[in-house]
């Protein structure tokens, strides 16, 4: 079997010698960023990526993940992989040391990326979205929706997604028919925080949800595109919503199942263990989940979301 030799060279090559530390140093908060950090997290990056991801690679090729009982199982060389991941600190890197990062520049981030996705790309596409979610939420989110979902997002204990189109609509969000109510009565055993403002219920079905579901993390957050009643027609009508799939219960631990749920797995050639999944919002009382930003407003919220996965994909082609 061929051994993965992630570029750690090459990027300390980058890093040290193309000018990148004495401009960093010049800008709030990394003066005290020096070469030894950098090679410090460079060599810990390709140790991870070459011992504990590269391995999963045809492990999950061969094995796939599979909808269970209505519940995506993951190999679990990949849940294995991803509870190192987060033990580790790699979820942590860029995001905002208000709510547990690193707070690390993105370009540091973008070099663990590359190895990471080069190591195991069905693996590295959870967290890419995960990563791409805290950064919708630390700009859009209220401050109660950030407190309360940002921590677990950023240590790795939740994981983030991003549901876009629907099988009508294609590439045209305008047409897309997801709902949004507020909603006047809450699911037995749930209680929800006031701060996180007006709770809505959300219906409706969403295709191609990279990490839509899975048994690595202990909950999936989502982010929804929906439409409120009585919204603009197209996509001056769209708003955006923080949907989980486990709600609070009178203790707050985050355990009530939310009204969602897998339909089926699509099948996504060279990446057989990314459970790329269906999802169905609503099916009896309404998907609890609260607005991101203003509404009407949810296409520029998540282009934050799709911009950041933008970079990360770029970084997946090379």
């Amino acid at each position: 079997m061929q051994h993965f030799v992630p570029p750690e060279a090459d990027y300390r090559f980058i890093l040290h010698n193309l000018g990148y530390l004495g401009s960093v140093q010049a800008i709030s908060p990394w003066q005290e960023l020096d070469a030894e950090t950098i090679d410090e997290i460079l060599r810990a990056a390709s140790k991870f990526c070459a011992e504990v991801v590269a391995p999963t690679n045809r492990i999950g090729d061969t094995e796939g993940s599979h909808l269970v009982n209505g519940t995506v199982q993951l190999p679990q060389a990949f849940v294995d992989a991803y509870a190192a991941y987060a033990r580790e600190g790699w979820s942590q890197l860029t995001a905002s040391p208000d709510y547990g990062g690193q707070g690390l520049p993105h370009t540091i981030g973008n070099a663990f990326q590359e190895m990471f996705q080069a190591a195991n790309l069905a693996f590295g596409l959870g967290p890419l979205l995960t990563n791409a979610a805290v950064d919708a939420l630390t700009q859009h989110g209220n401050p109660a929706l950030k407190a309360n979902y940002l921590p677990k997002l950023i240590d790795g204990s939740w994981s983030g997604t991003m549901n876009l189109t629907e099988s009508h609509a294609g590439s045209d969000l305008g047409m897309i028919t997801t709902s949004a109510a507020p909603i006047t009565e809450l699911p037995t055993g749930v209680v929800l925080p006031e701060a996180n403002g007006t709770p809505y219920g959300l219906r409706g079905q969403k295709i191609f949800i990279t990490w839509g579901d899975q048994n690595a993390t202990d909950n999936v957050v989502h982010f929804v595109l929906a439409r409120l009643e009585g919204a603009p027609q197209g996509v001056k009508g769209i708003s955006l919503f923080l949907v989980p799939k486990k709600l609070p219960d009178q203790n707050g631990n985050t355990v009530v199942p939310n009204d969602l749920g897998v339909l089926k797995l699509e099948e996504k050639l060279g990446i057989h263990a990314s459970p790329t999944c269906v999802m169905q919002y609503g099916e009896h009382t309404g998907a609890v989940g609260w607005l991101v930003g203003e509404a009407n407003n949810g296409m520029a919220c998540m282009f934050t979301m799709m911009n950041a996965a933008r970079i990360a994909v770029g970084v997946q082609g090379i």
